[in-house]
């Protein structure tokens, strides 16, 4: 019986002993789109995010946590966790605006990301923020990020270049980079999701998505990087955060060493496993609130 107790027990055993077929990254990198839904997934496209599912394990039914809005979402991406522990309930949440405190706090008051998991159990391994929308950034303690950037007006092909820069400059050190932006959602809420600008937005996106991969492939950087496609929610109208199918589901991708290539996912997935999987990654124990569980069904 697969449990989330015993997972964590396999977990302890395999960083314990020397004949563990666990995979151990070299970097994760986290590729975060916001507001794409199945369908809009499906409709536009994206040769380059293509390239990483064929290479890797696709997920289309990827349930997200309720509210189905961007920062308890992208929260629990990063927490392995719900609302109802990382007490993310809005996206107005602030250290100062605590509606429901986390059941799990450092002593600034920030619940437990992928971030501080790393930074503790691999103090060697460098960790990168790379986002457009201001609030994002809120629910987790700087202190474990070595590099934040921010762009203001939606933009963020700068950022790619930055990322692309710090993983060179760091590649021979265990690495995690957040690489996130906010546009697609933006032409969601201003055209209507499924409308022409949406899905030029992500086709925008795939082509610098192109233009980074090629790149880390030039450098070397490619092949041992563990790559993940996430996003927070669907829409519909012009809008979300309801509990239709459509801002419930999103796509969800991972590729690399020890990953399926070519796959779907069958086995049930949610939006909490994220940071679960990539701590798995890592060889990192997971802490004691979260309650994601490792993507297995990907792993071959």
């Amino acid at each position: 019986m697969r449990t989330k107790t015993i997972l964590r027990l396999l977990v302890g055993i395999a960083i314990l002993t020397s004949c563990t077929k666990q995979p151990t990254a070299k970097r994760v990198v986290m590729i975060a789109l916001d507001g794409i839904s199945v369908e809009g997934y499906q409709t536009a496209k994206h040769p380059n995010v293509d390239r990483l599912a064929k290479e890797g394990v696709l997920s289309l039914a990827t349930r997200v946590v309720m509210p189905s809005v961007t920062l308890p979402n992208w929260t629990s991406h990063l927490t392995g966790s719900g609302p109802e522990q990382h007490g993310v309930v809005g996206n107005d949440w602030t250290l100062e605006n605590i509606k429901l405190p986390a059941v799990q706090k450092d002593n600034a008051g920030y619940y437990p990301s992928i971030f501080e998991v790393l930074k503790k159990q691999l103090p060697e391994a460098k960790t990168a923020f790379y986002y457009n929308w201001g609030p994002l950034v809120f629910p987790y303690n700087q202190d474990y990020i070595d590099e934040v950037s921010f762009l203001e007006n939606d933009g963020y092909v700068e950022n790619y270049q930055k990322a692309l820069d710090f993983i060179d400059a760091n590649k021979e050190l265990p690495t995690c980079v957040f690489l996130y932006s906010v546009h697609t959602d933006h032409a969601g809420h201003r055209h209507g999701w499924m409308s022409p600008e949406y899905i030029q937005s992500i086709e925008e996106a795939d082509v610098h998505i192109g233009e980074f991969l090629d790149e880390l492939k030039a450098k070397g950087l490619y092949e041992d990087t563990h790559f993940l496609f996430v996003s927070d929610h669907g829409g519909r109208g012009n809008g979300h955060g309801g509990v239709s199918p459509t801002e419930m589901e999103v796509p969800w991708c991972i590729a690399g060493p020890g990953i399926k290539r070519g796959a779907q996912m069958t086995a049930p997935n949610n939006t909490v496993n994220t940071a679960a999987t990539i701590a798995y990654l890592f060889q990192c124990d997971l802490p004691a609130a979260w309650i994601g569980e490792i993507a297995e069904d990907a792993f071959e």
